[in-house]
C-alpha cells in the first residue's frame, strides 16, 4: 500500500503557487505540509484528496497492482468542520455514520474517544471551538480508511485536546494507516517527511 504524489504544481488564477513537488507515503507513516499561510498548503490537500486538479502531475494510492480512487480510502478534515450546526452532535455523527455504511466505532463510542461523551445532546453550534473540532475528528474514527489528509487538525485547540489527537493520530498510524497533515504547529508524534512548501516555488 502506498500513496505517491509525482511531480505537481498548482496554479491559482494565473499563479502558479508551487511546482515539482513529489512524494512517497507508506502505511504508518506521518507526513507534515507547512509554510507560511497563502503558499498553498490547503491547495495541496485538495489536490491530494482529488477535489482540485493539479496544475500538472498525479496522485494515486496503489495496493499490490490495484490502483484506487483517494476518495475512497481516505478521510478528508478541511478547516471547516463538515457538521451541520442546527443538529445536535450525536445526529451529525450518525449522519456520517450511515454515509459511511460500514462501522468502525458507534457514534457514541467515537465521541467517547475524544472525551465528549456528555455532550452528545447539544446542537453541534453551541459547542466551543476545541469542542467542535474534537467532534470533526470524532467523525473519521466512525469508519476505517487507511488514508486521513488533515487541514489544520490541531487549529483551536487546547494542550488537553492536541494530547487527545496525538493518541488518536498515533492509534491510526499502528493500525496501518497514513496521515498528511497540513500544520503549523507539531502534532505531538514523531513524522516520517516534512514538506515545506517554500521549497517548491517557481523560479
Amino acid at each position: 500500500m502506498v500513496l505517491l504524489g509525482k511531480n505537481l504544481a498548482a496554479r491559482r488564477n494565473e499563479e502558479i503557487l508551487f511546482q515539482g513537488l513529489s512524494f512517497c507515503l507508506l502505511p504508518q507513516q506521518l507526513m507534515t505540509i507547512t509554510g507560511p499561510n497563502g503558499i498553498g498548503k490547503s491547495t495541496l490537500l485538495r489536490i491530494i484528496v482529488g477535489l482540485l486538479e493539479a496544475a500538472e502531475g498525479h496522485v494515486i494510492f496503489k495496493e499490490h497492482t490495484q490502483t484506487y480512487p483517494l476518495a475512497s480510502v481516505c478521510h478528508y478534515l478541511s478547516i471547516q468542520n463538515a457538521m451541520k450546526s442546527f443538529l445536535s452532535v450525536i445526529d451529525n455523527l450518525q449522519f456520517w455514520a450511515a454515509f459511511y455504511g460500514q462501522y468502525l466505532r458507534t457514534p457514541h463510542e467515537a465521541l467517547a474517544d475524544v472525551g465528549l461523551s456528555d455532550l452528545g445532546h447539544l446542537p453541534f453550534r453551541v459547542l466551543s471551538t476545541g469542542q467542535k473540532r474534537r467532534v470533526a475528528i470524532a467523525r473519521l474514527l466512525l469508519s476505517y480508511r487507511p488514508v486521513w489528509i488533515l487541514d489544520e487538525p490541531t487549529s483551536g485547540v487546547d494542550s488537553h485536546t492536541q494530547n487527545i489527537f496525538a493518541n488518536l493520530f498515533q492509534n491510526h498510524l499502528n493500525q496501518g494507516g497514513m496521515i498528511i497533515a497540513a500544520t503549523h504547529t507539531p502534532l505531538g508524534l514523531p513524522e516520517n517527511y516534512t514538506i515545506a512548501l517554500e521549497h517548491f516555488l517557481p523560479l
